[in-house]
Parts: structure tokens; sequence; C-alpha cells
């Protein structure tokens, strides 16, 4: 009988860790898209990508025509004015006169050669109050151009970089948003590791002391020494110990993956252990063509070379012969009234070609140029070793994903050995079978089997949103990321 109530007591199930009705459940997933939904990250990295658009809209607007509207209504004066006389004297002269104009502006910038071509109209109106008189002046109509030569073509360098710098934008929020899966998967598995250190411990307690009412039992009929009483009496403590940190450990990373993510609230939240993705394929080579298709990287590397190449045409377009040739024909007058502005305007014609050619710069301008070219081939050699350093980085990653594969596997297996051994030794001890320390170790492995099990889980799936991340592509899905 008493042998069949030692074998009831060990066989009685143990205390599991679950979730009350004040438990929140928790998938890694789920735990991934409350982040990228709630986080601060999030929120910042969605911020960064409206900023980048609106400047993206601001240089679209650079090529479109421009309309202003610009006036000075009222322009009153009443005061006094130094007049300088035929002999060199000055006399004040009271002046009390209202100026007002008003000038609407067209502009539209030519991309290929730098040119802007604009047009105008205004009206002014002058009230002298000391004679009581009003003339109106005023230009209907005046159409002209303004062509920069041998300057630099900002319009024509911004149009090359500028749709690199925003699609380079759009690849980094994507990227921030696998990076925020990266970031939560390492909380995910700090609080899924210290659930099970707190399950585990708690399991252990309750077995080492059924355990030790066994040896009682057992003592009692004088088959075990007061040394295995002991030795179980101090698992007992340490089994106490080992709870407490491991709850202690708990609440931090629940606190710490709580504030991540963005969820409020104290209910408890209970992880549930993620699965693995046994059946996708990743190669090297696949990762790689993604990445370059993808990355914001990628397009930096074409970015950064761009805009060596620029400074160079900048260093060119600032030195040497500068010449700005301007050009307009319009009509103005004079009238007493509006409509006498209008009647019979006089034509008006301007061209005017103004240049500027260093004669004696002491090799400035020299300097300049190799200067900017010596930056282009600096900026092509670190771009070259960018792009080398990057390659490697996804190999390593792939192969470290592969790697990681295979271990769970093995880790899965031993956990599984590891646990079925425990319970051997447990039912052997019981039966006298097996001694004190055999059982410490036995105890001790499966713990340890536990805990590389669940290591193994957090380095595949770190390294599968890292891989995510490196490519911006889905490998489970077989498609390119993308976010609204």
């Amino acid at each position: 009988m008493k042998i069949l109530y030692i074998i009831l007591l060990i066989a009685t199930s143990t205390k599991a860790f679950c979730g009350g009705s004040d438990s929140t459940r928790l998938t890694l997933k789920e735990a991934v898209a409350l982040a990228k939904d709630n986080s601060i990250a999030a929120k910042q990295a969605a911020t960064t990508r409206e900023t980048k658009y609106w400047q993206w809209r601001t240089f679209k607007s650079n090529y479109q025509p421009q309309l202003s509207l610009s006036g000075n209504l009222p322009g009153y004066s009443k005061t006094s004015t130094p007049v300088v006389q035929p002999d060199g004297t000055i006399v004040f002269q009271q002046i009390h006169y209202d100026n007002s104009a008003v000038t609407l502006n067209f502009s539209q910038s030519i991309t290929a050669t730098g040119a802007t071509i604009y047009g105008q109209t205004n009206l002014q109106r002058f009230d002298d109050f000391d004679r009581n008189s009003v003339l109106y002046n005023g230009v209907p109509y005046a159409i002209g151009f303004s062509q920069p030569l041998g300057q630099f073509n900002q319009l024509k360098w911004d149009k090359k970089i500028q749709p690199l710098l925003y699609n380079e934008s759009k690849q980094a929020y994507i990227e921030s948003q696998e990076q925020i899966s990266v970031m939560v998967t390492g909380y995910f598995f700090d609080l899924l590791l210290a659930q099970v250190n707190l399950e585990t411990a708690e399991s252990n307690l309750a077995n080492t002391e059924k355990i030790l009412k066994i040896a009682k039992l057992k003592f009692d009929l004088g088959k075990v020494s007061k040394n295995e009483i002991l030795q179980l009496q101090l698992e007992q403590l340490n089994a106490k110990k080992a709870a407490g940190t491991a709850r202690r450990d708990m609440e931090i990373a629940t606190l710490n993956l709580r504030a991540y993510i963005g969820q409020e609230g104290n209910d408890k939240i209970v992880l549930e252990m993620p699965d693995t993705i046994t059946r996708m394929s990743v190669t090297a080579d696949k990762v790689l063509a993604e990445a370059f298709a993808n990355r914001s990287d990628a397009i930096a590397f074409i970015r950064r070379i761009a805009e060596a190449k620029r400074d160079v045409a900048l260093a060119h377009g600032q030195t040497g012969l500068t010449a700005t040739l301007t050009a307009n024909l319009g009509t103005s007058n004079s009238a007493k009234n509006i409509p006498g502005v209008y009647r019979n305007a006089q034509t008006q014609q301007l061209v005017e070609l103004q240049f500027s050619i260093p004669v004696l710069d002491w090799g400035r301008s020299k300097a300049k140029i190799k200067t900017a070219e010596a930056n282009q081939k600096f900026t092509e050699y670190s771009v070259e070793q960018d792009k080398q350093t990057f390659k490697q980085q996804i190999v390593t990653q792939v192969s470290l994903f592969n790697v990681m594969k295979d271990q769970l596997a093995l880790t899965a297996q031993a956990d599984s050995i590891a646990s079925e051994k425990y319970k051997i030794a447990r039912e052997r001890y019981v039966l006298g079978d097996l001694s004190i320390t055999d059982l410490s170790i036995a105890f001790q492995e499966n713990d340890q089997a536990k805990r590389d099990y669940v290591q193994s889980l957090r380095d595949f799936w770190s390294a599968y949103y890292q891989l995510r991340y490196l490519s911006l592509f889905d490998f489970e899905k077989n498609q390119k990321i993308t976010y609204k």
C-alpha cells in the first residue's frame, strides 16, 4: 500500500504555469504586430516618413509653375526728406504721399538648362496730398528669361538625387518596422525565458516537496539516510530561491515588453511558445538579390556616388567663366487714371549679359576642382568597401540562420530526452534504484535542456527577423515587405 501511495503521489500532475482570468495570452507575431502599431519607435518612424514625404513634395513644387501676388497697400508716408540744392546745400522738404503698388508674377524653371522664364504685370498709384494730384504707373505685361551660362545647374542635379533620397526614406521606413520586430523579439524571449524559469522552478519545488515526503516515509522505514533527507531539504530551499528569482525576473521582463509594445493595463501577460518554420529555405544568393533591390543602403550607394559627382560639377560651376544672360520684353505706361495706363503703352526691352572671369586667383579654382575630384574617388572607394561589408553581413546572417534552424531541432530533441530521463530518475529514486546525487544530476539536466530549447528558439527567431530586416523580404510568404 505504501508503494502504491508513493507512485500515486509522484504521478500527480504538477502545477502548470498558466494565466488566470485576468491574463492576456500573446504569441510572438501578435507582440510584433502590437509593437508596430503602438510602440514609440513605430510612431517616430511614421513621423520621419511623413517629414520625408513633405520634403519630397517641396522638391516637386520647384519644377511647377509659380504664381505670386505681391503688393504694398498702403504706402502712406508723411515726413521730411533732405533735398540737395544746386549749390550743394541741403533743404529738408516736407512730403505727404501714398505710394501703393500691386504686382502679379509668374515663373517657370527649365530643368535641362537651369533657365527661368518669367512674366509680370503690375500697377502703381501715387497720391501727392500736398499738391492734391494722383498719378498711375504700370506694366501691362512683361515677359523674359534668365539663362545662367557655365554655372552649376541645381535643378538638374536635384532631379537626379532627390528621387533617390525619397526612395531611400521609404525603404528606411520599412527597415525601421523590421527593426522593431528584431527588438520586440528580444523582449518577448526575455519574458518567455523568465516564464519558463518560473514554471520550471515551481514545478521543481512541487516535485521536491513530494519527493521529500516520500523520502521521509522511506527514512521512517530505514531505507534512506539522514544525509539524503538533508540533501532534499537543501534542494527544496534552492527551489524556493529559484522560484523567487524567476518571479522577480518575470515581473521586470513583463514591464519591459509591455512598455515597448505600448500595451496598457496590469493584466498578466502569458506568452505562447512560438513554432518553428521548418519548410522555409533561404539561400545567400536570394537574400543578396532582394537586399540590393530593396534596402535603403543599396539606394544610398547610388545616391552617394551621384552626390560626389554633383560636388565636382558644383566646383566647376563656381570657377572659371560664369555669366548670366537676361532678356525681357514688355510694355509700360503712366497716366492719371487706370484705363490710361493700358492705352498706348510704350514698349520696354532689356538684354543684359553679366559675366565674371577670374584673372588671378593663385590656383584657387584648380584646387577646388581637384578637391572635389579627390572626394569623388574617395566616395567611390568607400561605397565599394561598404558594399563588401553589406554582402558579408548578409552571407553571415544566412549562414547563422541555417545553423540556428538545425540547432533548434537538436535542442528540441535534447529537451525531450532530458524530460523523459528526469521522469525515469524520479521513479527509480522512489523505488530505491537511484541515488539522490543521480536524481539531482537528472534534475539539473532537465532544467538546462528546457532553457537551451528556449534560447535556441530565441536565436532562431532573432536570426529570422534579422534576415527580414537585411533583405526586406518575407521568406514565409515569398514576397517583398511593404507597408501602407
